[in-house]
């Protein structure tokens, strides 16, 4: 393990990197002023998952193919993108009065988790974001490379997790008052709709880092 030093850095710069909202964040927010705040809880928990398999991933060394294939990354990335846009133009394409509207086809969790494990597993800027994140805090010296990044990837799904969790819940709350607004009945499929589809779009149109 890394001296703790090393870990109180690593702390204080994952902390700064999950409270940024990126498109993970602002996708477990769209699903939970969509469905509630346990849908967005879900969300954030697929979400982790694929991490994982990124973190699983860098540590193998499969990140480092990914990041010296263009032909990969822009399929992985295209991949990605067209799948939150396909999300959002079905959401924006949805009929129903605004009653229905405002309280949308009820997703099972199942789903709901398998679309979270989705759209982080194909965003290769989260692949990117470990390979070049979690490697600054390893000291070969502490011990095996690959044990390091398994760990210190623990440690950031797990804040991540409590992150996302938070941003879920006050969606989800303030979701419960904006449905209260007949105004809002209407525009709830539209904030979704756009969200998803804002999302495709930064996915395939950014080059650079950003975070996850």
């Amino acid at each position: 393990m890394p001296e703790a030093s090393t870990l109180a850095l690593f702390f204080a710069a994952a902390l700064v990197l999950l409270i940024t909202p990126g498109p993970s964040v602002l996708y477990i927010v769209a699903r939970s002023v969509d469905q509630g705040r346990v849908a967005g809880i879900v969300s954030a928990l697929g979400i982790g998952t694929a991490t994982l398999f990124h973190i699983a991933a860098a540590a193998l060394g499969v990140s480092a193919l990914l990041m010296s294939s263009a032909t990969v990354f822009q399929a992985v990335k295209y991949l990605g993108a067209a799948y939150l846009i396909y999300l959002g133009v079905r959401a924006l394409l949805a009929r129903g009065t605004p009653q229905q509207v405002a309280v949308p086809e009820r997703l099972e969790l199942r789903r709901i988790f398998s679309q979270g494990v989705l759209v982080n597993l194909l965003n290769p800027k989260t692949a990117l974001f470990v390979f070049a994140f979690l490697p600054q805090f390893v000291e070969p010296s502490r011990g095996p490379v690959a044990v390091q990044i398994v760990l210190l990837g623990l440690m950031f799904v797990t804040m991540g997790f409590v992150s996302d969790g938070a941003y879920a819940l006050l969606a989800g709350a303030l979701a419960g008052w904006l449905k209260g607004n007949p105004r809002f009945l209407r525009a709830q499929r539209y904030f979704a709709g756009c969200a998803y589809v804002a999302l495709g779009v930064v996915a395939a149109l950014s080059g650079s880092f950003r975070s996850p």
